[in-house]
């Protein structure tokens, strides 16, 4: 290519001489690619349907795992509500009233993850079992 023959106003010529086409077939007929994609779904259905009903072990290192992972969430997620109420002056804002207040909300934490089934540990744990 030549210095000469660059057409500067379009940039995009200039990459046109790089690109490779890829060799992959094309998929010219809808129906068989609906028909592939129903087939695809279905299969996936199927797997998250056995995975759902396989029991899970609680006491399952890898699922006690899952469920600090689902108290950390819960817990940020608490630490941003509180974070928009205006303080009440129960507590102190000095460090040990901060300190107070963030061990309570892991407490809170722990408990809406043990007693809410929030969901969250189960399915991590299945993902996870999976791999």
């Amino acid at each position: 290519m030549e210095l000469n023959s660059l057409n500067l106003q379009n940039p995009a010529s200039l990459l046109m001489d790089n690109v490779v086409m890829s060799k992959a077939p094309a998929v010219h007929n809808p129906e068989n690619f609906a028909d592939i994609v129903r087939k695809v779904s279905a299969a996936d259905t199927a797997a998250q349907t056995r995975s759902a009903q396989e029991p899970i072990n609680k006491e399952d290192k890898l699922y006690q795992l899952c469920l600090e992972l689902e108290t950390f969430l819960v817990k940020n997620i608490l630490n941003g509500m509180r974070n928009t109420v205006q303080k009440s002056g129960l507590v102190e804002e000095g460090f040990a009233g901060k300190m107070y207040e963030d061990m309570l909300y892991d407490e809170y934490a722990k408990d809406f993850t043990k007693n809410a089934s929030f969901g969250l540990a189960d399915q991590a744990y299945r993902q996870l079992k999976r791999l």
